[in-house]
């Protein structure tokens, strides 16, 4: 029988405010068993790269990471935000081990091939290393993983939390039961942005096909439940979206991804 793992990726203010930084290493220490954190921290390298004079850029939500801008995000995720991180962790009685994708080769991916935007030193997936990453939480350390790849060749890339939190749940789903949590402010998804509890329950392909052509899901949304849903489709038991206080909940409380 497979154990089961929760795995939380979590970003957006949660992770850079410290009040709900607090809050969130509270509740998942107390989630029992294996456990991983993937974490981002966007405003905190845009706020870095702001008091360095580098100029941030994005595209449709996605940032252009040039060598400058590299060099900023490896020093915010992997060192101050994943390090804070770990501390916390580690106060609560956590076995944390703050890793990024070059850690023990834990996820290798490559540049993205240039298009119409040119994204300068972004990683799209191709390998993760299940084989280490569940050894490591067979021996109860708890990784806690930095939006960052690296190519096998030395270099060091910026990659998506959520795409990183989706492609490490889809590798160890045929060793373990892996629950996806994806946390931020919001306590789900939801149907109204003004109503903070408007959260939609469920969701399955054909209602978020539904719900974006009716524009209630837009933006940063849709790349996150693009993710679960392909982590559902690749063996992942279960996909929730909710805030801090919903991760370690029996009420399967927030927003669940469902295959139909």
């Amino acid at each position: 029988m497979r154990k089961d793992l929760t795995i939380v990726k979590v970003g957006g203010k949660v992770v850079e405010e410290p009040e709900s930084l607090a809050r969130l290493i509270k509740d998942f220490s107390s989630i029992k068993g294996p456990k991983i954190l993937v974490h981002g921290g966007g405003r905190s390298a845009t706020a870095m790269a702001t008091r360095l004079g580098i100029e941030t850029k994005m595209v449709d939500g996605r940032r252009i990471t040039d060598g400058a801008m590299l060099e900023v995000v490896t020093m915010v995720y992997a060192g101050l935000v994943n390090k804070n991180i770990v501390a916390g962790l580690q106060a609560h009685g956590q076995n944390a081990l703050g890793m990024t994708g070059a850690d023990m080769n834990i996820i290798k991916s490559h540049k993205r091939v240039k298009g119409d935007v040119d994204y300068g030193f972004v990683g799209d997936i191709d390998a993760v290393n299940h084989q280490d990453l569940s050894r490591l939480v067979l021996q109860d350390a708890v990784p806690v993983i930095a939006p960052l790849t690296h190519d096998g060749q030395g270099q060091m890339l910026n990659t998506n939390a959520d795409t990183m939190a989706s492609a490490v749940a889809a590798a160890l789903s045929n060793e373990f039961k892996v629950t996806l949590v994806f946390c931020f402010e919001k306590k789900g998804v939801l149907s109204d942005p003004n109503d903070e509890e408007s959260v939609i329950s469920k969701i399955t392909p054909d209602d978020f096909a539904r719900l974006k052509a009716e524009k209630v899901i837009t933006e940063g949304m849709i790349p996150k439940l693009d993710n679960g849903f392909d982590a559902l489709n690749k063996g992942v038991f279960q996909i929730r979206i909710t805030n801090p206080e919903g991760i370690n909940t029996e009420d399967n409380s927030g927003t669940i991804l469902l295959n139909t």
